[in-house]
């Protein structure tokens, strides 16, 4: 059966040094979907319009709407000199279904989220986007963890840090909340840990 193939993570993690925050998905959707070579490269996901809204007061900003493509470059620049670190959750998934859902993602292998940390020494707080993402991350926290509610953070030490873990609307448009509110989520984030 074609549908239980087990899949490793097409991304290098994207780790600049003075990273503040590290931001989790839980895999990329199939490679079909893909505009580009990065982290949520499907167009029709809204995590690079949430992001715009956010810092350039622009939904577009990141968009080359003619081509319905990503200016990958300014992702890129911006990720950088704004200290956001980007992965996943998940190492190694199978898709029970072949498509992008989350509820038909089987986590076969966690990220080796401590291994992420010891590249971005400045991080001290975790965005996990979905509740997939949330629940695979939660794997690797100590038990004492408590997984966070949506718009919400919880604390815990990991890493030989202590960690805000957040977790945040879904960018998916499978998740029923307008724009303009996911986005008010996260610039709340963004404000809370200093990036805006």
């Amino acid at each position: 059966m074609s549908d239980s193939k087990i899949e490793t993570h097409p991304l290098e993690p994207f780790l600049p040094a003075n990273a503040k925050l590290l931001m989790l998905g839980s895999f990329p959707p199939p490679k079909s979907r893909w505009k580009m070579d990065f982290y949520y490269p499907n167009y029709q996901n809204d995590m690079w319009r949430i992001l715009g809204l956010c810092f350039f007061q622009d939904k577009n900003y990141f968009l080359d709407l003619e081509a319905k493509n990503f200016h990958l470059h300014k992702i890129i620049d911006f990720l950088n000199t704004t200290g956001i670190a980007i992965s996943d959750t998940a190492q190694q998934v199978i898709r029970l279904k072949g498509n992008a859902s989350d509820k038909f993602l089987q986590i076969e292998k966690p990220m080796d989220i401590a291994a992420l940390l010891s590249k971005i020494p400045l991080c001290q707080s975790i965005m996990t986007t979905g509740d997939k993402a949330t629940d695979t991350l939660m794997l690797s926290m100590p038990e004492s963890a408590e997984k966070p509610q949506i718009g919400q953070a919880t604390h815990c030490y990991f890493a030989k840090r202590e960690l805000h873990l957040y977790r945040m609307p879904s960018s998916s448009r499978a998740y029923p909340l307008a724009l303009e509110k996911k986005a008010e989520a996260y610039f709340n984030l963004f404000k809370e840990i200093g990036l805006l």
